[in-house]
């Protein structure tokens, strides 16, 4: 089992039983991951110029994510730019490793496999005494885990209810009074999460990392579980009307107007609830879980 790379045995029955809400860190220890996937690795992957451009976003706190320009030459990344920007004080994050490491991919297809849940894997090299991303927080649950250094983690209990996909993105509905209310109150968690030791990270809840150490580089793989919730039920329920000609039927611009736009509202309202009503759950049930077996950008 995958997860069991990620999290110890009581880590992985929490996730897979009672999907925590609150964060939680589980002593690891040094797994395959640890041993496959190791800080000289991901050095050496970043500093020879392997690692697509695409894939990689460079940022130094507080300043938001450099220009891609920055750290490319002739449309690849620089390895030397990159080196140079890391030893000032940026952290390098190198995204979804599972497209780019066929070992990631194995990792992340059987934990899809596991869970029904599709899901990315994003590493952080972040330099001594440095940070990255600043407060925020996600739309899915994350298990972080931290493979060199240590890194402080002060969490804040989630400001808006179940973030997902466009709704209660921290960047959509940000206030400017954010950092400066929860640094006042201070963290509502702190962890100094140590190489060996995993975080689970709810969605929702704010984070604000960083090293604190003036010494050891910190690196640290977060996986992003894409959780399913009955939105995405529902899409999978809907998504079969586009066989039925009515649903397919043209709306002409004049029967978007005020009045005639009601209508056409209501006569599709209804004809959907008619449609839901002689649906076969059983086959459509056989098609959910193959999709959330399979599907891969399928995202909270």
């Amino acid at each position: 089992m995958s997860l069991r790379l990620l999290l110890p045995e009581e880590g992985v029955t929490d996730l897979l039983l009672t999907w925590p809400d609150e964060p939680r860190v589980y002593e690891r220890g040094t797994t395959a991951l640890d041993e496959t996937i190791t800080p000289d690795f991901l050095k050496d992957y970043l500093f020879t110029g392997c690692a697509p451009a695409d894939e990689i976003a460079v940022v130094k706190a507080p300043n938001p994510s450099l220009n891609k320009g920055a750290f490319m030459t002739n449309g690849r990344s620089d390895a030397a730019k990159l080196r140079r920007l890391h030893d000032s004080g940026h952290t390098i994050r190198l995204g979804n490793l599972q497209r780019v490491l066929p070992y990631m991919a194995h990792v992340s297809k059987r934990i899809q496999e596991e869970t029904g849940y599709s899901n990315y894997v994003h590493a952080f090299l972040t330099p001594p005494g440095n940070q990255g991303l600043r407060h925020h927080w996600d739309q899915q649950m994350a298990v972080i885990v931290q493979t060199a250094g240590v890194k402080r983690w002060q969490l804040w209990r989630p400001p808006v209810e179940a973030p997902i996909r466009e709704f209660n993105e921290s960047w959509r509905v940000w206030r400017d009074d954010y950092i400066p209310t929860w640094e006042a109150q201070g963290p509502d968690i702190e962890v100094d999460l140590k190489a060996g030791q995993s975080l689970l990270l709810p969605r929702g809840w704010v984070h604000n990392p960083h090293v604190a150490d003036s010494d050891e580089t910190s690196v640290h793989l977060t996986f992003a579980l894409r959780e399913r919730t009955p939105l995405w039920l529902a899409e999978k329920l809907v998504a079969g009307v586009i066989a039925q000609g009515e649903f397919r039927r043209v709306i002409r611009p004049g029967q978007l107007g005020e009045v005639e736009l009601g209508r056409q509202l209501l006569d599709t309202r209804d004809a959907l609830v008619q449609y839901l009503a002689r649906l076969d759950v059983t086959d459509v049930a056989l098609s959910v879980r193959q999709a959330a077996m399979t599907e891969l950008e399928y995202t909270t």
